[in-house]
């Protein structure tokens, strides 16, 4: 009872501080696609992403790499299921929060059964009886209220992000098995496990972008951006003509959606992954 005691005070804390700044939040969601969201702080997020990339190839790659090596496949599996399974009862709380009561039930069905019958969630015995994943975190939350996403940044470490992104996540972090550990060390090892696990799933998708991006930086942007914007959305993104003021100042031919942007960046960190789109630990990887 005391442990659920702090940690209901810290997910309300945490949400109260994450309403105030989202009341701050100016730049709305909508203004055309990822190549015309602001990007004002490329310089620092160009530093950024390159500590980033320095951090993936020293330390995280070798490690994810060694990892896979040693730990078989349908162990990995078993973990991801595990952090799955907390980031499906996450999921099940901010669908109930966007009003889409269906999935937060169809969420939280798959949480009871593999909680129940899949060994705490080492086992997806959900998917085998037809339940997909949803994966809705507070940052989708806030942005289906109209929050918008705000100027693209890029996190040490956690790889590319927005204001109302990085806003949201000490709530999401409320939901991560580290959070219900009050020791150190659990806490620690609950977070190596899921760094480690998820970078090794995303490996392959590493070596993809480097064979493919010119300008990774750039191209991880635009991708994080474009891929949080349709979460939102549920991929039925609104189509938002430019006001007539810009529209008349525009240049001919510049249909909204391919004007090019501000400036020309170079991605943060290797890709970033989901469960949790924003997801502690899922360093290095797209969101």
């Amino acid at each position: 009872m005391k442990l659920r005691g702090r940690r209901s005070a810290r997910i309300g804390a945490a949400l109260a501080v994450a309403a105030a700044l989202a009341g701050c939040q100016t730049i709305r969601e909508g203004r055309g696609g990822p190549g015309q969201q602001l990007d004002p702080w490329e310089n620092w997020n160009r530093k950024v992403f390159k500590f980033n990339e320095d951090v993936d190839h020293a330390f995280l790659i070798p490690v994810a790499t060694a990892y896979t090596d040693v730990v078989p496949q349908p162990v990995r599996r078993s973990v991801s299921n595990f952090f799955n399974n907390f980031a499906d009862a996450w999921s099940a709380i901010n669908n109930m929060l966007q009003g889409k009561i269906a999935l937060g039930f169809e969420d939280a069905t798959r949480v009871g059964t593999n909680t129940l019958f899949g060994l705490f969630g080492i086992l997806d015995v959900a998917s085998e009886m037809g339940l997909e994943h949803h994966y809705e975190d507070f940052g989708q939350t806030l942005g289906r209220y109209g929050v918008g996403a705000g100027a693209y940044m890029v996190l040490p470490i956690l790889g590319p992000s927005s204001v109302r992104d990085a806003i949201a996540l000490p709530v999401d972090w409320q939901a991560t098995p580290t959070a219900f550990f009050d020791e150190r060390s659990a806490k620690i090892g609950m977070t190596v496990l899921q760094i480690l696990n998820t970078r090794s799933a995303l490996l392959g998708a590493t070596r993809v972008i480097d064979d493919i991006s010119l300008d990774k930086y750039t191209f991880v942007r635009d991708a994080y951006l474009q891929r949080r914007r349709s979460l939102v959305f549920d991929g039925d993104v609104p189509e938002t003509p430019s006001p007539p003021d810009e529209a008349a100042s525009a240049p001919a031919g510049a249909a909204e959606g391919n004007l090019a942007p501000p400036a020309a960046a170079t991605p943060a960190s290797a890709p970033s992954a989901p469960p949790p789109a924003s997801a502690p630990g899922a360093a290095s990887a797209p969101s």
